[in-house]
C-alpha cells in the first residue's frame, strides 16, 4: 500500500492505515509503519527522520485502533475499573483554619520540566519543522526566522545547560529551603533520537548538579514521562528483562540514594514510586504518573491500576490517617489529564482522605495553573487542589521559571497546607541582551484579575490574548481535577482543550 497522491485528506490517510492494519502478519507490520511514515512525511507533519518514531511500540491492530478507531483494532485502555477503599468510616471533616500569626512556616523549592538539550546551539534556527529546534541540525535561520538566544529562546526549544545551572545558582541564593520537590522531565524533546545511555547520562548530570548547588538539602523526586526511551514507555513491573524499566529505576535509585531511605528505594526500583517521612507528622508520596498516561502504550496490556499503585497509595493514606500524619502527593502528570478511570479513582481517593492529603504538586503542562477537587456528594465544596507549577524550560514559547511554596510549618497541630507560593522567572528578552550574566529569575467577574492570571500562567510571555470562549474554557479546566470533567469543558464550550494540551506536551 503506497500513498502516491501529493495531497491527502484525513479520510484517505485513515483508509490507507485501516487497510494495512486489518491483517496482523509480520510483513503487514512493516506495511503499517511504511504507510504511517509516508503519510506523516507527505502531510508535512514533521521531517522524514522524525515521522516513523511515534508508533514504533504498537502492533498493527493497535496502531489502527489508535489512529482510526475501535472499528479496525483493539486499543482498550479505557475500560472502567475501581480501587477498593477500606470499610473504615471517613472521619468528620474539620474546616481548615489559618495558622496563628508568627507560626513556623516551611519554605519548599519546587522544580519541574527542566528539559536540558545537550545540543542547544546559539544562533541556530529557532523556527524549524522538527519537534525541537535551536540545534545545529535545525540549520541557520533564514531572514524571516529567529535565531537561538544565549540563555534560551521563545520557540520549540529547550535549554542549554548554562541556563539550568544559572537557575540552580539563583535558587540556592533565594533560599534557604527546608526541602525540595522535583517532578521530573530531565531530557529534551528530541524524542526520536534518544538512547538509554543518553537518558541515564542526563539523569546523572542533572541530579549531581542539583546536589552540588543545593548541598545536603533533602530532595524528593518524581518521574516524568520523558525519562524513558521511547518517550512515555513505562511497562508495568510484571514486564521483565530488557523491555522492563529496570535500567532506569536502578540508576535513579543509585543517584537518589543520598536523599531517600532504603525502603523508598525498594519501591522506586519496583515501580518508580515511593513514600518518605519528611518531618514528624508530614509524609510525602511520590507517584509514577506514567501509569495513568494514555500515551503509555504499555497500558494496553493492562490499564487496571498498573503496578497496584493506587491501592498502595490507599494503604499509605490509611496508615497516615490512623497516625495523624499529613500527606503531600507529588507527581509529574496532573491527575485531570490522566486516563479517565485512573483519574476517577484518584479523585475518589482524594475525597476519602481529604483530612490527610494537604498538598498535591505536579508539573508537565509547563504552565502556572491548578486543578480543583470537590466533594463528590455535592460537587460544590472544595476538598483539595492540585498545584501545577511552571517549567524550567522555555518549551514552548515561555520564560524559564521555578516555584516556591510556603507551607504551614513544623509544629504540633500544623495543617501542612500551602499558605502561599511564589514563581521566579527569567525574562529571556532582557537576559539575551546581556549574555555575560543573569542576576535573577474570581476570574470570570474581574477581567483584570483573569488577564493577570493569563500573563502569569505563561510566565510573563503571552503570544496571544485570551478572551471570550478561551477565557471560559480555561476557567472550566481550573475547576477540573478529573479527566471526564475536562471532556465536559470541551463539550460545553466547543473547544479542544484536552487535545491541545497533549499536542503541545507529548
Amino acid at each position: 500500500m503506497v500513498l502516491s497522491s501529493p495531497m491527502y485528506s484525513d479520510v484517505t490517510v485513515e483508509r490507507a492505515v485501516g487497510e494495512a492494519c486489518n491483517q496482523t502478519s509480520d510483513v503487514n507490520e512493516e506495511r503499517v509503519a511504511r504507510v504511517v511514515g509516508e503519510a506523516c512525511i507527505r502531510l508535512h507533519l514533521a521531517e522524514e527522520r522524525v515521522c516513523p518514531f511515534g508508533l514504533s511500540l504498537l502492533w498493527p491492530s493497535e496502531a489502527c485502533a489508535l489512529l482510526v478507531g475501535r472499528s479496525c483494532g483493539r486499543f482498550d485502555i479505557y475500560a472502567p475499573w475501581n480501587v477498593t477503599l477500606p470499610r473504615i468510616p471517613k472521619p468528620p471533616v474539620t474546616p481548615p483554619t489559618p495558622p496563628k500569626p508568627g507560626a513556623p512556616q516551611s519554605k519548599v523549592l519546587f522544580l519541574t520540566d527542566i528539559h536540558w538539550d545537550q545540543e542547544y546551539a546559539v544562533g541556530s534556527s529557532a523556527d524549524c519543522k522538527d519537534p525541537l529546534c535551536c540545534r545545529n541540525e535545525s540549520g541557520p535561520p533564514s531572514w524571516r526566522q529567529r535565531g537561538a538566544g544565549f540563555w534560551g529562546s521563545y520557540s520549540k526549544c529547550d535549554l542549554p545547560l548554562r541556563t539550568v545551572e544559572n537557575m540552580l545558582e539563583n535558587a540556592a541564593r533565594t533560599g534557604p529551603w527546608d526541602w525540595v520537590y522535583w517532578t521530573g522531565d530531565i531530557p529534551a524533546h528530541n524524542v526520536w533520537s534518544q538512547t538509554r545511555k543518553q537518558q541515564l547520562s542526563e539523569l546523572t548530570v542533572i541530579t549531581r548538579l542539583i546536589h552540588s548547588h543545593l548541598g545536603n538539602l533533602k530532595v524528593y523526586p518524581a518521574i516524568g514521562n520523558h525519562e524513558s526511551t521511547p518517550v512515555n514507555s513505562f511497562p508495568p513491573p510484571f514486564v521483565h528483562g530488557n523491555r522492563s524499566s529496570r535500567w532506569l529505576y536502578d540508576t535513579m535509585a543509585e543517584e537518589w540514594a543520598p536523599w531517600l531511605p532504603e525502603q523508598a528505594l525498594k519501591t522506586l526500583r519496583h515501580g518508580g514510586f515511593y513514600t518518605v517521612e519528611v518531618q514528624p507528622g508530614l509524609r510525602v508520596v511520590s507517584l509514577n504518573m506514567n501509569f495513568c498516561a494514555r500515551e503509555n502504550y504499555w497500558l494496553m496490556v493492562n490499564s487496571t491500576d498498573p503496578a497496584n499503585q493506587l491501592q498502595w497509595l490507599i494503604h499509605i493514606l490509611q496508615a497516615s490517617e490512623e497516625k495523624g500524619e499529613r500527606v503531600h502527593i507529588i507527581g509529574h502528570i496532573p491527575p485531570g489529564l490522566c486516563l479517565s478511570s485512573w483519574s476517577w479513582n484518584y479523585y475518589h481517593i482524594v475525597n476519602r482522605y481529604e483530612g490527610t492529603i494537604t498538598g498535591q504538586f505536579f508539573g508537565h503542562t509547563h504552565m502556572d495553573e491548578f486543578q480543583m477537587f470537590y466533594d463528590e456528594a455535592t460537587m460544590t465544596r472544595a476538598v483539595g487542589v492540585a498545584f501545577i507549577a511552571p517549567s524550567v524550560t522555555t518549551y514552548v514559547n515561555l520564560n524559564p521559571g521555578y516555584r516556591v511554596y510556603l507551607v504551614d510549618g513544623n509544629y504540633k497541630g500544623s495543617s501542612r497546607f500551602v499558605l502561599d507560593h511564589e514563581t521566579y522567572i527569567l525574562n529571556l528578552t532582557e537576559a539575551n541582551r546581556q549574555p555575560e550574566g543573569v542576576s535573577s529569575l474570581t476570574f470570570l467577574r474581574d477581567d483584570r484579575v483573569f488577564q493577570r492570571f493569563w500573563y502569569l500562567r505563561h510566565k510573563g510571555h503571552v503570544s496571544e490574548p485570551c478572551i471570550d470562549a478561551c477565557k471560559t474554557t480555561v476557567v472550566c479546566s481550573l475547576r477540573s481535577g478529573r479527566y471526564d470533567e475536562l471532556q465536559q469543558c470541551d463539550l460545553l464550550f466547543r473547544g479542544d482543550m484536552v487535545a491541545a494540551v497533549r499536542k503541545t506536551l507529548c
